[in-house]
């Protein structure tokens, strides 16, 4: 299908993918702490019919270095712009910390119709970078609304360091868990009230993510919405780590930084299974269950 791009500067830097014969449905897409525009996952959805909608939400001019206090509203701002240009169905795909994003913006965005959260958190965290002042410390929220910070959840500590770990790669997902042992009061405000949220919902983990539970994260969201009668459908597997792959992507690049756990082949099923799972969720027409 033939995609025109349409390239954005104001009021963030991203990428309109627009299709040629559209569906109707449009698409926010959220990468994760990267940073960067997922010029990639907006063109794989583009070709699909979607009117996809990558931004760059941190680290562009105007906007904290890290994620550190980011408006809620930047979605928001990112959802109307697909709604003017004719969208009837909203859709946002988030990773990761963008997933966190995705279901925040659902939450305070009631025109938001479904969300894909991959790899997600079922809490609300601190910041990771910089915020507006150039610090890191004292932690802060990740995200604001109406210019007060959301209620979260600190690291414990100021940098992780697992024991007995030597040269290479290393995994955090230990200082997540230590995290909310140390500060479990404050696990209750920071939870992320999915069961609030009126878009349909689909989430994505692996098993063997190593960045922070993923799985356990993704059980407890569709726990609170199984509680209250919400839509649900979580896809898993236990071989795949943080980073799954949808089909055309590629597996992803090695990190000397992280472990992010999962095997390729184990990420690209995941993929393949979540791709279909999306496109079934996106479309319009979906009857909600």
């Amino acid at each position: 299908m033939t995609v025109v791009e349409h390239e954005l500067t104001t009021p963030w830097e991203g990428v309109l993918m627009e299709p040629a014969a559209g569906n109707g449905t449009g698409v926010l897409v959220l990468a994760g702490s990267s940073g960067r525009v997922d010029r990639v996952r907006a063109r794989l959805l583009a070709e699909q019919g979607f009117l996809a909608l990558a931004i760059r939400w941190f680290g562009g001019p105007g906007q904290p270095p890290g994620i550190c206090e980011v408006p809620l509203e930047t979605f928001v701002a990112a959802v109307d712009l697909l709604r003017a240009r004719g969208a009837e169905r909203i859709g946002i795909l988030g990773v990761s910390k963008g997933a966190e994003a995705a279901m925040l913006t659902a939450i305070h965005d009631p025109g938001v119709d479904a969300v894909v959260a991959l790899s997600p958190t079922s809490l609300v965290w601190c910041n990771v970078g910089p915020g507006l002042d150039g610090q890191n410390q004292p932690w802060r929220s990740s995200w604001t609304w109406q210019g007060q910070p959301v209620p979260f959840v600190p690291l414990a500590g100021d940098r992780w360091e697992p024991e007995g770990h030597g040269d290479g790669p290393v995994a955090i997902l230990g200082w997540y868990e230590l995290s909310e042992r140390t500060y479990a009061e404050r696990l209750d405000a920071a939870a992320i009230p999915v069961e609030k949220m009126s878009a349909d919902l689909l989430l994505v983990a692996g098993g063997d993510d190593r960045m922070w539970p993923s799985l356990r994260y993704a059980e407890q969201l569709a726990a609170r919405r199984r509680a209250v009668g919400a839509q649900v459908r979580l896809v898993s597997r236990d071989d795949a780590g943080h980073r799954l792959r949808f089909p055309g992507e590629g597996p992803a690049a090695p990190s000397a930084v992280f472990d992010y756990g999962g095997t390729a082949h184990g990420e690209s099923l995941l993929g393949e299974a979540a791709w279909a799972a999306m496109l079934d969720l996106l479309r319009p027409g979906l009857n909600s269950g």
